[in-house]
């Protein structure tokens, strides 16, 4: 049997993904032969972690996703520091920017996206690259200049008070850096909050010595000064982190004439307008599925190696729901699935005094969506009865304050968590899956990690795998 030639165009998170989870379904590469081409310099590395790598809680050298082995080990053909030329789509080859060609039967482009600068005058110089005193927070070589810029003490502006720039504030200000954010809406993250909690995040984040500017606009950066916003103030900085969003890398798809609205269109099968393509990650847009997250690019990454190696052919990607995590240190921040219902049954628990709030949206005595701020407890288990759809306890407080759990299961003790239940959601890592992963010799938790990918994704089930492993090794349960 000729292997189906596979082509990535991206080695990100997506790209990276979808590579080992090719592999885990061909390790030998009877069914596919890989592709994989990145245009960063850098092994794959996870994004999520760059807030840490700011914060210089991690260093740079733990962010790999692969070792320097990885290609040869796994027979893919790795070619990073190249990019797209072009797209052949009728003889199905592409070209790359070392002028060499690759053919493809199937193409997957997990092109991933890039940061927005907003149109304010001096964010940019006249040739088109950043001024000398901006940078943006994307990928790892912004994170390597801006910690090579910043210093203890001085002025720091983030323009952006939505996830990304809110975990730069936080990390520039564990660098000792007096930080201001800059955010246009009147609060904070407001895709994923409502009024009362970016309040309550606001307040918490000023608590820690962050100058909260909100409803403010830049309207000018002045070099070696800082900015001047729309209300006549002014901000100095030293250095301005522009964190105010992302749009889909389309420029290949757009050039070979596939269909893109915000990203690449892609149906259930992840294929795009030419089904010889498909589209995964922050390039994608599938309906229902929100961008910039990573647990819906790695669930796509897993459908897609089902299908491009034939192990199952009738799965199907049906969109992800949204949970996103403030990975900011002392903050402890979870929203989940819909939050600004208005038609479902909502109970509220708003504890400003100590920067407390919880939200629960019902439908049909299920949690339909979530904002926690402050209740860690509470974070688990509604995140818990989301994921299962189990039905929630008729007590909505006791939920609220995470004094319920589903079934009343989960303790917070590994041998009370259930079979089923998610250690890890960024790589869907069951209590099953680790304790499969134990008996199949991986017995400490640097080998579950390799095993499993747990704690590889936003980082906040590190204690639960740990304690999980620590229970594992005093006690020999039954495989699942």
């Amino acid at each position: 049997m000729t292997p189906r030639r596979v082509v990535v165009v991206g080695y990100g998170m997506a790209g990276a993904r979808f590579a080992d989870e090719v592999r885990r379904r061909d390790p030998g590469g009877e069914r596919v032969a890989l592709t994989v081409v990145g245009a960063e310099p850098h092994p794959a590395y996870n994004r999520v972690l760059l807030s840490a790598v700011l914060a210089g809680s991690i260093p740079a050298s733990l962010v790999g996703l692969h070792g320097p082995e990885w290609a040869a080990e796994t027979g893919v053909d790795l070619r990073v520091g190249v990019s797209v030329e072009s797209v052949d789509r009728v003889g199905r080859t592409v070209s790359l920017s070392d002028g060499s060609t690759v053919e493809y039967d199937s193409l997957v482009l997990a092109t991933g996206s890039c940061a927005w600068v907003p149109p304010v005058d001096g964010l940019v110089a006249e040739n088109g690259s950043l001024a000398p005193d901006v940078a943006t927070f994307r990928d790892l070589d912004d994170c390597t200049a801006i910690i090579d810029r910043v210093r203890p003490g001085a002025p720091i502006t983030v323009l952006g008070g939505g996830l990304l720039g809110l975990e730069a504030a936080r990390g520039l200000l564990g660098r000792g850096c007096l930080v201001t954010v800059v955010h246009p809406v009147g609060h904070l993250m407001e895709r994923q909050l409502d009024p009362a909690a970016g309040g309550v995040l606001a307040k918490t984040l000023a608590g820690l010595g962050i100058d909260i500017r909100l409803g403010r606009s830049a309207a000018q950066h002045v070099s070696g000064d800082g900015l001047k916003l729309d209300d006549g103030s002014h901000v100095p900085a030293e250095l301005v982190v522009v964190a105010a969003g992302t749009r889909a890398e389309v420029g290949v798809a757009e050039s070979i004439g596939l269909s893109v609205r915000g990203g690449i269109v892609v149906d259930d099968l992840l294929r795009t307008s030419d089904p010889r393509i498909h589209a995964i990650g922050d390039c994608a847009a599938h309906p229902g599925t929100v961008a910039g997250l990573v647990q819906p690019a790695w669930d796509q990454a897993v459908v897609l190696a089902d299908l491009l190696t034939g192990t199952n052919p009738a799965a199907r990607y049906r969109a992800t729901p949204p949970v996103t995590r403030l990975k900011a240190r002392g903050i402890d921040l979870a929203a989940l699935g819909e939050t600004h219902a208005e038609d479902a049954e909502v109970i509220t628990l708003h504890d400003p005094t100590r920067d407390r709030y919880a939200k629960l949206v019902l439908r049909e005595d299920r949690v339909a969506g979530a904002i926690v701020l402050g209740f860690p407890d509470a974070a688990a288990a509604i995140t818990e009865f989301f994921d299962t759809g189990a039905p929630a306890p008729t007590d909505r407080l006791a939920l609220l304050l995470g004094r319920a759990n589903p079934g009343g299961a989960q303790s917070g003790t590994p041998d009370r968590l259930p079979d089923d239940a998610l250690v890890c959601r960024c790589n869907t890592v069951t209590k099953a899956r680790l304790v499969q992963a134990w008996r199949d010799g991986a017995t400490d938790v640097p080998a579950l990690v390799a095993a499993t990918r747990a704690t590889t994704g936003c980082g906040t089930c590190t204690d639960t795998t740990r304690a999980v492993a620590d229970w594992l090794a005093t006690t020999s349960p039954e495989g699942p």
